[in-house]
């Protein structure tokens, strides 16, 4: 990358920092962000009493196989349908490569009868959060900016730099893909 791209991004992502910034909400245990979408944290994934008031029939753990985020398909039985994704959230992780799992993932899951998708990390704020917005963006059709402004009216979160780059990226393409065919 060059050190204008560098610069350029730097300065994207302190603009998507103020967006996230603006947020004024306190942190809760889980949120509706998106109808029958909900982010929360890892308290929440494994209180199957709270899963049940909720209706929540689809959990995707963004922090699979981490210390304290124990998870698996036995779990949950036939309780819900489980997904889980071994991300680590650092400057380093390319969480990319599960984007249109994701994102599959969860449309799939809000297309079934009754669905609701819980998305979780350890805290729910950046690997959950990230990927939710990857849904919004890939199958709702909003802007990385529009998909962050929506869900800070709904949960606090904080997608690290790192993730905030993969997501600009995300963006870029999305946005030259629907220059280049309007329909999308």
């Amino acid at each position: 990358m060059s050190g204008s791209n560098q610069l350029q991004d730097v300065v994207l992502i302190k603009e998507l920092e103020l967006i996230l910034d603006s947020c004024t909400l306190e942190l809760t245990p889980v949120d509706e962000v998106w109808p029958n979408l909900y982010i929360g944290n890892v308290a929440i994934a494994q209180s199957k009493k709270t899963l049940h008031k909720l209706g929540i029939t689809h959990v995707m753990n963004v922090a699979h196989s981490k210390q304290g985020s124990i998870g698996n398909q036995s779990f949950y039985g036939n309780t819900c349908v489980y997904f889980g994704i071994p991300a680590e959230d650092s400057d380093h992780f390319d969480l990319s490569q599960y984007f249109r799992p994701a994102a599959d993932f969860i449309h799939k899951a809000l297309k079934s009868k009754d669905g609701k998708v819980l998305v979780h990390c350890i805290m729910g704020v950046s690997r959950s959060a990230t990927l939710t917005l990857v849904y919004l963006m890939l199958r709702q059709h909003l802007s990385l900016r529009d998909a962050l402004r929506h869900v800070i009216q709904k949960r606090a979160i904080y997608p690290n730099r790192h993730f905030l780059s993969l997501l600009l990226k995300l963006d870029e393409q999305l946005t030259l893909k629907r220059r280049l065919c309007p329909l999308l």
